[in-house]
């Protein structure tokens, strides 16, 4: 009884846990952008965020999971802070 009670306690606080984290301030607010006919990651990067684009490329793909450079207009992606 009091090993499921434990187990009880236990998720309840890391679904509280869960429900209440939130991104660092450090990591910047991401952005959701909508692709327009012409944009290319290189373009986005270099509009968003200046300078060199090729870091900006590299944590766009990572925070969408993209496996290539292929976007499609009308397609949302999020551009990290």
């Amino acid at each position: 009884m009091f090993g499921k009670l434990l187990i009880v306690a236990l998720l309840a606080a890391l679904a509280v846990g869960l429900v209440e984290a939130r991104s660092s301030s450090g990591a910047g607010k991401r952005q959701l952008y909508v692709v327009r006919p012409a944009d290319t990651l290189w373009s986005i990067a270099a509009e968003a965020y200046g300078g060199d684009p090729r870091e900006a490329i590299w944590r766009i793909e990572q925070a969408n999971h993209l496996v290539s450079d292929d976007i499609e207009p009308g397609e949302t992606i999020v551009l990290p802070g």
